[in-house]
């Protein structure tokens, strides 16, 4: 059977202000569909993916055309809901009855409301995709009822049946690597400048979950006791190997945590050493979960950066977004990361339930005196299935609007403060972090190719915006 999978056609302007999206511009590759494709290949079905990154809706529609699928898989997070739809019932009306399923965060997380919004969707995966794809594939190719396909939310006779859930996979080994031939050229896919070192990148993730219970984290497995699911690290060597063999120069592992097993995290290191694996890469760790033992394990394998969310400079506010570390771990963690060589990147948020004007701005001046190599300030944003979002009621004031739930948006303001406090506040640190001296010179200093310089040109004309425009940051919506 022919399947499509597409992501809606969306553009960094759409997602980042226009001022600034040249140094946040970001094309990851979408692990989660790549996965989805590989265990239909693997069945025996025929895939193509088009990435609405690259494509517009009348390319997409004419590729679609002519691959003539039965089923058309849409990928949706919540900003991209809007984008889905439209893709949706443009399919429906261009190519007759194709059957239409829609996957993702957003999806996964609302479930049969999706169904309600959008007429032109006739399912919605609920969990991960990969057996409930298979399965849906298979009932549809054989003309059996779907309401045996677990994991499903769909559309009969008027009706909406909501089957119960597929079950985690456990053995995450059992699959088979992201289908990443269907990219097209991997040099499309790249992250932010000043975020890779070597070209092309792929994307790895080594586990699925996460055992910490942020408030503003959504895990389709925030329930289950057993916390993550990790692959085995001789499974993640030869997913290595398998991107080395085609070309990719470097990998970013996209585990909320690569650090959450100790022992599995070294031992991957020492494996990649160990087997001289010639590639340059970037991980995400706790800071509590970092020592320099791990750290130079990390640097002498091969990794040049590594991020740890810091996310705020008053220990109130961590406590409340159950973050489970301390100011003197994030002050200890990115000071050994650096003594051990390492570019440290930390993520800030502003806009924490019961924060106050003056304790976002004791944050700033915490990153400024923490001095990573790069440090992000975003919105707090309460994506559907968090916390955040279920209890938005008690903590603050959610948009309306979907398109405001990206990290740019302000979609969630705390009774303590204001949504133009909170664009305000965002300004300020950008500029405060980025216009230090001490941070400029170490810029100038490291300057080593063109890349570099290109980098810098982009930062220095996004500061300058920063510096002259009041309202970078602003976007109109509405609250409720």
């Amino acid at each position: 059977m022919k399947i499509a999978l597409v992501i809606p056609p969306w553009r960094p302007e759409d997602i980042f202000p226009s001022k600034t999206a040249s140094v946040q511009i970001n094309y990851w590759q979408p692990l989660g569909t790549l996965y989805v494709a590989s265990v239909l290949m693997e069945a025996g079905h025929d895939v193509k993916f088009l990435n609405g990154a690259f494509l517009c809706e009348e390319e997409i529609l004419s590729s679609l055309q002519d691959f003539e699928p039965r089923i058309v898989g849409l990928y949706s997070t919540t900003f991209g809901w809007k984008r889905a739809c439209a893709m949706a019932r443009a399919i429906k009306r261009e190519m007759g009855d194709p059957f239409i399923v829609a996957g993702g965060p957003y999806p996964i997380a609302i479930k049969g409301a999706c169904l309600e919004d959008c007429e032109s969707m006739d399912a919605v995966v609920t969990g991960e995709g990969e057996i409930t794809m298979v399965d849906l594939a298979e009932a549809i190719n054989h003309g059996r009822d779907l309401s045996n396909v677990k994991g499903l939310v769909y559309r009969t006779e008027g009706r909406i049946i909501e089957n119960p859930p597929m079950p985690l996979i456990e053995d995450l080994d059992t699959l088979p690597f992201p289908a990443r031939e269907l990219l097209g050229h991997p040099d499309l896919y790249i992250p932010p400048p000043a975020t890779y070192r070597r070209k092309p990148v792929a994307v790895i993730i080594t586990s699925r979950g996460c055992n910490r219970r942020c408030i503003f984290c959504f895990q389709i497995d925030r329930y289950r006791e057993k916390g993550i699911r990790y692959r085995s690290v001789d499974n993640v060597i030869k997913e290595i190997e398998h991107c080395l063999s085609q070309g990719y120069r470097e990998i970013k592992f996209i585990d909320d945590t690569l650090a959450s097993d100790y022992g599995r995290a070294l031992e991957l290191a020492q494996e990649i050493k160990g087997r001289r694996l010639d590639f340059t890469w970037f991980a995400s760790a706790c800071v509590n979960q970092v020592d320099r033992r791990l750290l130079r394990a990390f640097k002498e394998a091969g990794c040049w950066a590594i991020l740890m969310g810091a996310e705020s400079g008053v220990q109130k506010n961590l406590n409340t977004l159950r973050k489970g570390i301390t100011l003197e771990q994030i002050k200890r963690a990115v000071k050994a990361a650096k003594e051990e060589g390492l570019r440290v990147f930390t993520p800030f948020l502003i806009g924490i339930p019961g924060e106050t004007y003056e304790e976002a701005l004791q944050t700033i001046e915490f990153a400024c005196e923490l001095d990573p190599d790069v440090a992000n300030f975003h919105a707090l944003t309460p994506f559907p299935g968090t916390e955040l979002y279920d209890r938005a009621n008690e903590y603050g004031h959610i948009s309306t609007d979907l398109e405001d739930y990206t990290y740019q948006g302000a979609a969630f303001i705390p009774r303590s403060m204001t949504r133009e406090e909170i664009i305000e506040l965002r300004q300020i640190a950008f500029r405060r972090f980025y216009s230090r001296p001490r941070f400029l010179l170490r810029r100038i200093l490291g300057l080593r190719n063109i890349q570099d310089l290109r980098v810098a040109f982009r930062g220095i004309r996004s500061l300058f915006w920063l510096w002259v425009k009041r309202d970078v940051f602003h976007r109109t919506e509405s609250y409720s």
